[in-house]
């Protein structure tokens, strides 16, 4: 026989292997798409070493079987090794972070509450709102000197009355 013949014998023979190493993958993958880019890799291995080969394969469909699988576990390693060094390059968060409880959201709103209006409507424009003095000084209608202490004057009724010390 030529070694046109066997190629294409060869090739033939690949190609009847699909389903069954196609089947094999999902298996192993669970997913469509890693396992036919699994058997696309094998495939390519497999074509690689036989053109390479000296002596035939006896037994094609094992060997192409053991090939996927290889592959499949080399792939599985790396990606372990993989997220072992991500792991160690992202430093671990000593405690998560703090969240207000609604008890505390609760105290707050109650301590808002309990402001003059003018001390109440000032820390909400800069606070929440997210303006800054001089926007909110030109929606109430006051200089900007008159705004920075009406919040002032609010944070520190707030922190007294939440029991907190301001910085």
């Amino acid at each position: 026989m030529t070694e046109q013949a066997t190629d294409t014998g060869l090739r033939t023979a690949l190609a009847g292997l699909l389903p069954e190493l196609r089947a094999f993958a999902r298996f192993l993958c669970g997913s469509r798409t890693e396992a036919d880019d699994l058997v696309q890799e094998a495939l390519a291995r497999s074509l690689r070493s036989l053109d390479a080969r000296e002596e035939p394969v006896e037994d094609l469909r094992a060997w192409c079987l053991a090939t996927v699988r290889n592959i499949f576990h080399e792939q599985l390693r790396a990606r372990k090794r993989e997220a072992a060094r991500l792991r160690a390059a992202v430093p671990e968060e000593s405690a998560p972070p703090l969240q207000e409880t609604p008890g505390q959201v609760r105290d707050l709103a109650r301590a808002i509450a309990a402001l003059p209006p003018l001390l109440r409507e000032a820390v909400i424009l800069v606070g929440p709102q997210g303006l800054s003095h001089a926007e909110a000084a030109a929606i109430c209608g006051v200089p900007v000197g008159t705004m920075k202490a009406r919040v002032s004057r609010a944070r520190t009724q707030l922190a007294a009355a939440l029991g907190r010390v301001m910085a």
